[in-house]
């Protein structure tokens, strides 16, 4: 998944970004409103974690200008008021969560993973397709019972593909959701990463079928 945070503390922008990333997510980070505005034109997310007191402005203009372009990708507000007026009011612009500093990243973490669930339907951590049972919480794959073991990159490459099954995904588009601005990797590492996902859900009943020339879909119950 690749996620936005717009937050100006460098200190705790970049511990939020090093343990996204160990869970396999891609994550850029803008300091103001403008830079993060720059990277929307740039790239679509799966989630924004966004500060209300920034250097250029307030989060909650961007959280209603975000809202206003009927854009959909949930919003987590990251926020050192902490009266119930504030909360109430990020929550009526549009915000799908809230969390008050200072927090402990593992609770930001945890609330990122249940907003893209309720955003996905999914009350449960396990998805079931299937054959195939994947729990990104636990970072588990089995095929028939039988636990498989996937990288991290390789386990957000599945996610990725559970979220749009039946979807066509181009490489750009896998590549755009994998990897951030600051990452200099080419499209080809996504055949190879691809190519590492078949090869692990061997004997699944879902399978990634590449239709050519345009990119990859799952396809399957």
């Amino acid at each position: 998944m690749r996620f936005l945070l717009i937050e100006d503390n460098a200190g705790l922008a970049e511990s939020v970004q090093a343990r996204l990333a160990m869970d396999g997510h891609a994550v850029d980070w803008a300091d103001t409103l403008d830079a993060a505005e720059a990277c929307m034109d740039g790239a679509d997310y799966d989630l924004i974690l966004v500060d209300i007191m920034l250097p250029d402005g307030d989060g909650r203009t961007f959280i209603a200008r975000h809202r206003a372009r009927q854009a959909e990708t949930p919003v987590i507000v990251l926020t050192a008021r902490s009266a119930v007026s504030d909360r109430v009011q990020v929550l009526d612009l549009g915000a799908d969560d809230y969390l008050t500093k200072p927090f402990d990243v593992a609770e930001l973490v945890a609330r990122c993973r249940a907003v893209l669930r309720r955003r996905g339907g999914t009350a449960s951590n396990v998805i079931r397709l299937g054959n195939l049972e994947f729990d990104p919480l636990a970072a588990t794959v089995r095929v028939d019972g039988e636990p498989r073991e996937l990288r991290n990159r390789e386990l957000r490459m599945l996610e990725i593909f559970i979220s749009a099954r039946g979807r066509l995904l181009s490489k750009g588009q896998l590549h755009d959701r994998m990897f951030s601005f600051a990452e200099d990797v080419s499209d080809n590492a996504i055949e190879v990463y691809v190519g590492r996902l078949r090869r692990k859900l061997q004997g699944a009943t879902v399978r990634i079928e590449t239709v050519r020339g345009v990119g990859y879909r799952m396809a399957g119950p």
